[in-house]
């Protein structure tokens, strides 16, 4: 199953006009007429019935026969509403129930369509088959990358006081850098000790800790190694001393830069004293017990612990802010009667002695933007992005200003930027952070920041006004830091069970039967148990893996699929549901002759592994069979015979087996995919047959207990310009709702005939 499309929507006027001509049947003519044979031959198709007639629901009680619809054309409540009511006993909503379809960018759920499919299916009598809960595709990937996007360490002085070490360089062994530690009573051999504390360093780093009675020679090697990294984190462990030991020595002659320790404890197992005089260095003057080798020229003393702090980037989007290059490009003034132009740059005015912009007014200006003093950014600016303007300025006589930002200068669409200043005669210096807003312009292309400068008018006087040290700078935060694999799947659970439970309450326990998961399973590679992994975005295209969104790659393997079964189930209950809920792993290629089958063979292997947790139950297979029948006899032989190879092994899974997306294609003898216009009557009594062969063996090698249904995914044929086999004779109904040759097929093979 690729995706549904709106193939329908075009033919209905077409098939309302055959229907309304349809009432001159009963009229007889006035002369003999010989009926085309090309009729002729398609009049045994009236003496069908509703394709839903030919089900025998006493023999199959869990049997559905089903079509693929878009939801808006069933709700619509015309010409497909009827037929599907007429021909059918369950619809499958082609997009109207996957994620990118109910799920904005802000990660809000809309149900909207979901509820009315849902209500117009009990009011036509028929059930609705759930598509999909869980899939790669059709994802709201904005919404998903945004929750597991790097976290901003938060800003913090950080919590009281701590070590501070500071060494010059990384040495070659451990024991370059050493600082001990003297205890007021020793380690005892034997015992079991808990040391824990928190550490930070300015780069990663581990380094060992021993113990030892000095001048002893009885260090203990081996414990547990201590571990820092650029933020704040605990690390504890247990240790048994062998031997009777007074000192620890914390040796990290590998590393160079800054280590901090802090809230530092080690107890005797089952005590709570703590050993460490001070540990949390909250006393202000570091404990005599601590010292370094005299040797040793690295500092270290208590100072207040730092934070982990979020820091702003500053990235500069003008050049010449100081007035001292010749480039003006990025500042412009303008003036009472004149057009815009480059601002002078004047020696010897700046705050510092040396350049500066000045913009001269002549005063008494009918308008207050009859001077003006633009920064003009090197690029367009993004909405929500934040940028931060500074400058210095003064003027010779005092006056006000107002501020603007709008997308060039000149422009007439324009908003407050809340930027505007008060000159005095003195040097004053201005800094702003400003988020960008470009849906106010119709363009949406915010570039500049304008001060009118003849504030009063018409009073305004005759002035000059200084600018110096300009910056417009795009602000980013630094110091952020990777969700941890296991953050990210905590807050991907979230989401799939946020997601699933909207589902639930919009289908209010009506849809009793899903495809819980949906294309899991890889067509290639080995997962080491020879068959085939799941898809992940380290074994698709680079497409695929930029416009896909893999769970499996953050929930795993196997808990990714243990988690969506867990939450529909729970959910499904929550939300009124109390018929049987029926969870089905769906996927496409199951019936492929071209690997034998792995496919399929490699699906029932990972339900084995999904189901072995004891909890996890999936109760069926969907097969997509999306298939083509082939003019070669020989290569038509091999597809039919893995159809039932494929039935066979669902068969023997003993899950519930659903075809989910049947449709068909022709395929000529030189491989050549044959457009609907082109179709002979001969290719379609062919497809015909194909289609009588797959429903037959359906019923004859799937048990009847675990005979779940038929859907037929293409109601018509698909039309040229469609993105589902575009042109290609895929339906039960041509494009004009008239019956074809496969429905024929497909009616006997429900039959048994």
């Amino acid at each position: 199953m690729k995706h549904t499309k709106k193939i329908l929507g075009t033919m209905l006027l077409t098939a309302a006009a055959v229907a309304v001509t349809s009432c001159v049947d009963d009229s007889k003519l006035l002369f003999a007429f010989e009926k085309p044979a090309s009729i002729a031959g398609m009049e045994y198709l009236n003496e069908y019935d509703a394709l839903k007639t030919y089900v025998n629901s006493s023999a199959n009680p869990n049997f559905k026969l089903g079509i693929a619809l878009t939801a808006d054309d069933y709700i619509a409540g015309g010409l497909v509403t009827r037929l599907a009511n007429s021909n059918f006993q369950e619809m499958t909503a082609g997009n109207a129930m996957k994620y990118a379809s109910c799920v904005a960018d802000d990660g809000t759920m809309n149900f909207g369509t979901v509820e009315k499919f849902v209500a117009a299916a009990k009011a036509g009598g028929l059930t609705i088959y759930g598509h999909t809960l869980a899939w790669h595709a059709q994802q709201n990937n904005k919404y998903l990358n945004s929750l597991i996007k790097d976290k901003e360490l938060p800003p913090s002085q950080g919590v009281g006081n701590c070590l501070h070490i500071k060494t010059s360089e990384a040495k070659t062994n451990p024991w370059d850098w050493q600082i001990f530690y003297d205890l007021a009573s020793p380690l005892l051999a034997g015992k079991t000790y808990s040391f824990s504390m928190r550490t930070k360093a300015s780069a990663a780093t581990t380094f060992p800790l021993w113990i030892e009675t000095p001048g002893a020679k009885n260090t203990n090697y081996g414990l547990p190694q201590i571990s820092a990294g650029t933020t704040w984190s605990v690390i504890s462990f247990e240790f048994t001393s062998r031997s009777d030991c007074s000192r620890l020595l914390f040796n990290f002659g590998k590393f160079g830069g800054d280590l901090y320790f802090d809230d530092i404890v080690l107890v005797e197992k089952g005590d709570s004293h703590n050993m460490f005089s001070n540990g949390t260095f909250e006393e202000g003057d570091l404990h005599s017990k601590w010292s370094k080798p005299g040797w040793h020229s690295y500092t270290y003393g208590i100072e207040p612990a730092p934070g982990d702090a979020a820091v702003d980037i500053y990235t500069d989007i003008i050049t010449n802010g100081d007035a001292e290059g010749s480039a003006v490009t990025n500042f412009i003034s303008t003036h009472v009667g004149g057009s815009n132009s480059a601002c002078n740059i004047v020696d010897g005015v700046g705050k510092d002695g040396s350049r500066a912009f000045v913009v001269t007014s002549a005063g008494g200006g009918a308008n207050s933007w009859d001077t003006q003093f633009f920064i003009y950014a090197n690029r367009p600016l993004v909405d929500k992005e934040v940028v931060r303007i500074s400058f210095d300025y003064r003027a010779d006589v005092p006056n006000n200003s107002e501020s603007q930002s709008h997308a060039a200068p000149g422009g007439y669409i324009h908003y407050d930027a809340g930027c505007a200043v008060s000159f005095t005669t003195k040097w004053q210096h201005f800094e702003k952070t400003i988020t960008v807003n470009t849906t106010i312009s119709p363009t949406g292309n915010m570039q500049t920041f304008a001060w009118n400068l003849d504030v009063g008018v018409p009073n305004a006087p005759a002035n000059k006004y200084y600018f110096d040290n300009i910056k417009l700078q795009i602000v980013t935060k630094g110091n952020t830091i990777p969700l941890t694999p296991a953050e990210k799947k905590d807050t991907l659970t979230w989401a799939m069970n946020n997601w699933i439970n909207g589902m639930m309450k919009a289908t209010g326990g009506y849809v009793t039967a899903w495809d819980v998961v949906n294309e899991a399973i890889a067509g290639g590679g080995d997962d080491g148990e020879g068959f085939y992994p799941l898809q992940s975005a380290t074994n698709v295209s680079a497409d695929d893996a930029k416009n896909n969104f893999y769970w499996q790659d953050y929930l795993g393997s196997e808990d990714y699929v243990r988690i969506a079964v867990a939450a529909a189930r729970k959910y499904y209950a929550e939300n009124g549901g109390t018929n049987p809920l029926r969870l089905f792993v769906n996927d496409y290629n199951l019936e492929s002759d071209w690997d034998d089958n792995k496919k399929v063979k490699s699906l029932v292997h990972w339900i084995e592994k999904w189901e072995a947790d004891g909890v996890t139950k999936i109760d069926g297979i969907g097969t997509q069979m999306h298939v083509s029948c082939h003019a070669n006899a020989e290569t038509q032989k091999s597809k039919e015979d893995h159809v039932v190879k494929m039935f066979e092994i669902l068969a023997e899974s003993g899950k519930l087996v659903k075809i989910t997306e049947l449709d068909m294609g022709y395929v000529d003898e030189e491989g050549n995919s044959v457009k609907t216009a082109d179709m002979t009557q001969a290719q379609h009594k062919a497809m015909s047959e194909y289609y009588k062969f797959i429903v037959k063996k359906y019923f004859e090698i799937i048990p009847v207990a675990q005979q779940y249904g038929i859907t037929q995914w293409c109601i018509t044929d698909s039309p040229t310009g469609s993105g589902w086999r575009g042109g290609q004779p895929v339906g039960l109904w041509d494009a004009n709702y008239n019956r074809k040759h496969t429905y024929a097929g497909f009616a006997d093979g429900l039959a048994g005939k």
